[in-house]
């Protein structure tokens, strides 16, 4: 069954750990997507890893303007990051960022590793094209989102498709849910206020991309309180789709 997109749940309905993968676009993603959400769910006793497609080097500025040292800049941040919510381990594909192609070998790559890391679940980005508030859903996000989506289903759980893989000793998935953030179009929203706060400190080691954490900080909490429900609470959205019970 459904959860409406407004009527927010504390989410509890894993009662086994879960294997949960997160494959996002780029270094800072997995923070600014669903930060509170990883944290809650590492606290319920999951075990979160991440999947970056790109290393962010076109996240220039002023202080960083070479593209190459800011891949290494990106990486430490995004490793600080996922210390401060508890998450294992980081890799990346290192795609070209702000051009990854939803294409049939960047399928077939990403066939493979889940098949050779075997989650439970795999949280992504919407794959839609949509305008909100605050921005654009970025090409890369939704490239992600779709290429996830595809070798989620039908690829990594269905023999038929890349048999060279099983061939060299990698197995069918039985991946149970895909989770897509920054949707539009949510099914279920969970109440993660009282990870509000670890999920900033978090964010705040992505340095080179937020500018002054004082500055950003207070940016974000006037924006939080513009569009916070009435009950003055913090919510992340997603649509999860749900393939195996």
């Amino acid at each position: 069954m459904e959860v409406k997109a407004n009527s927010p749940i504390k989410f509890d309905e894993w009662q086994e750990p879960q294997r949960i993968l997160v494959i996002l676009a780029h270094p800072d993603d997995p923070e600014f997507f669903m930060g509170a959400t990883i944290a809650m769910w590492i606290q319920q006793g999951h075990k979160i890893d991440y999947l970056l497609l790109t290393k962010g080097e076109r996240g220039l500025s002023e202080e960083y303007p070479n593209g190459e040292e800011l891949k290494l800049v990106r990486q430490r941040e995004q490793r600080s990051a996922a210390d401060v919510l508890g998450v294992g381990e980081v890799d990346y594909f290192d795609l070209p960022d702000g051009f990854i192609e939803p294409s049939f070998e960047n399928r077939k790559r990403l066939t493979a590793e889940l098949r050779k890391r075997q989650p439970d679940i795999v949280v992504s980005s919407d794959p839609q094209t949509f305008f909100h508030r605050f921005y654009i859903n970025h090409p890369d996000h939704r490239a992600a989102g779709l290429l996830t989506m595809e070798a989620v289903f039908p690829g990594a759980g269905n023999a038929g498709f890349y048999p060279e893989q099983l061939a060299r000793g990698l197995k069918t998935t039985r991946i149970c849910e895909l989770w897509m953030s920054l949707t539009v179009d949510p099914n279920i929203t969970l109440d993660v206020s009282d990870y509000w706060q670890i999920r900033f400190d978090a964010l705040k080691k992505h340095a080179s991309q937020i500018g002054d954490p004082a500055s950003f900080e207070q940016k974000w909490n006037e924006r939080r309180q513009e569009t916070a429900e009435s009950d003055g609470l913090y919510y992340e959205h997603f649509r999860r789709v749900i393939l195996r019970v």
